[in-house]
C-alpha cells in the first residue's frame, strides 16, 4: 500500500523537518503520525482502553489460554 502526500504545505513542513532533523520524510510522517495516535488515544477514557488492550491480549492468547502456577506468577513478578 501506497501513501502518497499530494498537498505541496504538507510535503513541505515533511521535508524541512526531515532536513532538520536528518531523517528521511518517511521517518518524520511516521513519527507524527505516532505522536497524533498517541494524543488522541490518551483521550479515550482509561477504561475503553484496557478494554481494547484485553481484546489484544485475548486474541495472542487463543482460544486454549491455560491458568498459570504460583511459581510462574512469582517469576513473573521478580519473586524468586
Amino acid at each position: 500500500m501506497h501513501l502518497q502526500i499530494r498537498d505541496p504545505r504538507a510535503r513541505e513542513l515533511a521535508r524541512k523537518i526531515a532536513l532538520q532533523c536528518h531523517a528521511s520524510m518517511t521517518e518524520v510522517v511516521v513519527q507524527a503520525l505516532e505522536t497524533e495516535y498517541r494524543r488522541v488515544a490518551a483521550q479515550q477514557p482509561l477504561a475503553e482502553r484496557l478494554d481494547a488492550i484485553a481484546d489484544e491480549l485475548a486474541v495472542i492468547a487463543g482460544p486454549n489460554g491455560r491458568d498459570m502456577k504460583k511459581n510462574e506468577i512469582d517469576a513473573m513478578w521478580g519473586h524468586l
